[in-house]
């Protein structure tokens, strides 16, 4: 066993982790220079041998929100409010969904895709999942990006009677992102401790995610489904996972500060807070546990 004097001779001293909820600051710090080039690889890499590039960026949100104004609201006539073109309405949804599913995904199956560099040499394992959520930002500012040129385009050079600006409730958009991020990043450490041990998960994920996407007012108001319920036309059970949703309140904040449409209050988004931060940290209690025996089982 060194002593004191003898470990103060090391730059820095790996050893277990003495608790489940651990989150070291001081050693993220010290491998950033780590962190910024699994960003920059999570990044480069993804279309590097595509046709189209990062130009898939754009196309995704796109052709997806061409599709909901067709389906949903020329087809299923749901109205946006407002005047709000349903483009933009469907494209505010998914601007928003797109962010907590890419980190969601990005983050589910860390262990199996990186079981390689985990098992030959030592860094906080955290920073591999932090890099996934720092990447997918970065995608989604240029999906804001595009959501903003369409918003002047439809404000400025359209007939459409649609005079709406953001509202002062854009100084909320730094905490949506966190909670998206924070929400994200704990259901995606949790699924991936699980997928070590239950390979089932990884084919869940995905349909998973695209069912949760139905229950989380993407492609239509929390008021349509408020209305349902009142009506007796859904179950009340349907409208409270829908309304209780974390995901809901907070597409329908970023509707609302963006296009000035949609249901907010502050306590939604106190909710919506608390469970984004209690998802993380259970999320991290379980990555942890499992990054001391995965390699056995992965």
């Amino acid at each position: 066993m060194n002593t004191p004097s003898e470990d103060s001779n090391w730059l820095y001293t790996i050893s277990p982790k003495k608790s489940v909820i651990n989150l070291n600051f001081k050693e993220i710090w010290y491998y950033r220079d780590l962190l910024l080039l699994f960003v920059k690889r999570d990044v480069i890499t993804l279309y590097k041998q595509t046709i189209l590039g990062p130009l898939w960026y754009f196309i995704q949100p796109l052709f997806t929100s061409v599709i909901f104004t067709l389906v949903f609201n020329n087809i299923a006539d749901i109205k946006t409010g407002n005047g709000v073109p349903s483009f933009l309405f469907n494209l505010a949804g998914i601007t928003a969904w797109n962010y907590f599913s890419a980190c969601l995904n990005g983050t589910s199956d860390i262990f199996k895709q990186n079981q390689g560099i985990f098992g030959k040499v030592y860094f906080p394992r955290v920073i591999m999942p932090m890099s996934t959520v720092l990447s997918n930002l970065i995608k989604f500012g240029i999906q804001f990006l595009v959501f903003i040129c369409f918003y002047i385009y439809f404000v400025f050079f359209t007939d459409v009677a649609f005079n709406t600006f953001p509202t002062v409730g854009i100084i909320w958009l730094p905490l949506v992102v966190f909670i998206m991020a924070f929400l994200g990043l704990g259901f995606g450490m949790m699924i991936s401790s699980m997928t070590t041990k239950y390979r089932d998960l990884t084919f869940l994920v995905g349909f998973g995610v695209q069912l949760l996407m139905y229950g989380s007012a993407v492609m239509y108001p929390l008021s349509l489904i408020q209305d349902k319920v009142s009506q007796g036309k859904l179950p009340d059970w349907v409208g409270a996972f829908i309304e209780y949703n974390p995901m809901t309140t907070i597409i329908e904040l970023f509707r609302h500060i963006t296009l000035g449409v949609g249901t907010f209050s502050l306590s939604k988004l106190g909710y919506a807070t608390l469970v984004s931060i209690m998802v993380f940290l259970l999320g991290l209690i379980v990555f942890n546990k499992t990054e001391k025996t995965f390699i056995d089982t992965v």
